[in-house]
């Protein structure tokens, strides 16, 4: 008896220290990571997008933020993940196109990393199914860091602290490369994003200001010109509480778009000049707009929608004939109108995401 409680104060001495273990092999112990719990509204939903061989974890999620500021996944240990999708920013870089460790300018801008937890595709043209597939192409690309990802788990395991961490993180695997995306990942769907006035406004604690309340009306309805109902149609493609849905359009940029959009993946003419619609959480932050940058300022945005949607073979038909007017071939939304609904977009910008500690740079 005396020995059977020894050790049941042994098993709780273990337990209050924090260090959950299960039996493993010939007497050793095998240590089970603390499950990492992301918090979120209960209107973002519980449909999230996590593979079950890559569960969060505390001790993942804090490895990949430590990677995702880390220059020696790199090929010239100066660029990082963070390099292109700075926090004060919403996790972008201002720039129409971001630069890697040559100079030379991606094809694309850098998109949001906000509330990627549930997102099922990734990049403007949604090609990758994952944050795992996503992350490697930035990490080998030969203009972004250009690096494989071996030669970059390499460099880790000559520096500390990398292996222990590794072994915390993923004890029951091998330090390689396919860890590092593992752990970048689980780092990412932690961006949560939901601490913005219009979310107070959907707890219940927010009241909007007349010129608010007017361009989130705005915001959310579709014209309907021949009953006296003036809305700017953003709803279609913005007008879920994430402020995105799972979409690809043609949003009327060119005639005949210089950047083929998803119909390079799938082939479809449709699919010319059709880019994933983005989050517009924090979009007040992420300046210039458009997967090439071509707007600086919110304003241009909206007078592109307003007044200069042109048409195509692939054009959305979200955006086809929608007018404020009967008969209108545009929008034609008014100046005043315009201002209420950037006023609006306002209420998206989330200072405690831009400033979390959580998801800073671990080497500052």
């Amino acid at each position: 008896l005396g020995a059977c409680m020894g050790y049941l104060a042994s098993w709780r001495r273990i337990l209050w220290l924090g260090l959950a273990v299960v039996p493993f092999a010939a007497g050793r112990v095998a240590q089970v990571n603390e499950p990492y719990k992301p918090v979120y509204p209960a209107y973002f939903g519980n449909r999230t997008n996590i593979p079950a061989d890559n569960p969060l974890t505390r001790e993942g999620v804090a490895l990949g933020r430590r990677l995702f500021y880390e220059p020696l996944l790199s090929a010239n240990n100066k660029i990082s993940c963070g390099s292109c999708h700075r926090q004060q920013l919403a996790f972008t870089d201002g720039k129409a196109f971001s630069t890697g460790i040559d100079s030379i300018p991606t094809d694309r801008s850098a998109m949001s990393l906000a509330n990627l937890l549930w997102v099922r595709h990734f990049f403007w043209d949604g090609r990758a199914g994952s944050l795992e597939e996503q992350a490697l192409t930035p990490l080998t690309a030969p203009h972004e860091m250009g690096q494989p990802v071996e030669t970059a788990a390499e460099k880790l395991r000559r520096t500390a602290p990398y292996p222990r961490l590794f072994r915390e993180a993923f004890p029951q695997d091998s330090f390689s490369g396919a860890l590092i995306v593992k752990a970048l990942a689980q780092f990412e769907r932690t961006l949560i994003s939901a601490g913005s006035k219009y979310d107070r406004y959907l707890n219940g604690t927010y009241q909007p200001t007349p010129t608010e309340a007017r361009g989130m009306k705005l915001f959310m309805t579709g014209p309907d010109p021949a009953r006296n109902v003036r809305g700017a149609n953003c709803g279609h493609c913005h007008g879920s509480p994430k402020i995105y849905m799972e979409l690809f359009h043609n949003n009327g940029l060119d005639s005949i778009p210089h950047d083929p959009g998803r119909e390079k993946l799938t082939g479809l003419a449709a699919d010319r000049g059709r880019f994933r619609v983005p989050t517009l959480r924090n979009i007040a932050l992420t300046a210039p707009y458009m997967h090439g940058g071509r707007f600086a300022t919110l304003s241009e945005v909206l007078d592109h929608y307003s007044d200069h949607i042109i048409g195509s073979a692939s054009l959305s038909p979200v955006l086809r004939n929608t007018s404020n007017e009967v008969n209108g071939a545009s929008l034609k939304l008014s100046r005043d109108e315009k201002k209420d609904i950037i006023a609006f977009l306002h209420l998206l910008t989330d200072s405690a995401f831009i400033s979390n500690p959580q998801f800073s740079n671990p080497f500052n």
